[in-house]
């Protein structure tokens, strides 16, 4: 299914207005300090929060980066398109993941949950 001109505009706006929470989540790189103290249990904690907070903002740099992405697409019109096999993404995911980039085989395949394959469909085996 290809997508319209008016869907592109209303996922446009969806994404800008994504990109604009993202954006404004406040950035705490305090939380990433290293801080000391003489309890061990205290260490622990401090390191396990320290570790929440990288993972946080890892996270949240890596959907705006997908975000910007759509929005480049949607830009050089091959929003809607997998960037993997060029094989349309379903209207129902990009309402659920406007931000998706390949459709659900090859995103699978990325996450590797599903065996690669090649373009004439064959599936990839990959030695241990």
């Amino acid at each position: 299914m290809t997508i319209t001109s008016n869907d592109r505009y209303k996922f446009q706006e969806i994404l800008e207005q994504k990109v604009a929470e993202v954006a404004q989540i406040p950035r705490r790189r305090t939380d990433i300090a290293i801080e000391r103290s003489p309890d061990q249990m205290d260490e622990v904690q401090y390191s396990a929060d320290r570790e929440l907070a990288i993972q946080n903002l890892d996270r949240e740099s890596g959907l705006l980066r997908e975000l910007r992405g759509a929005l480049g697409r949607i830009h050089d019109g091959t929003y809607g398109a997998c960037v993997q096999c060029e094989s349309a993404i379903p209207s129902k995911r990009l309402a659920a993941v406007p931000w998706a980039s390949r459709c659900i085989q090859c995103q699978e395949a990325a996450d590797g949950s599903e065996p690669e394959r090649t373009e004439s469909g064959q599936f990839l085996v990959h030695a241990a």
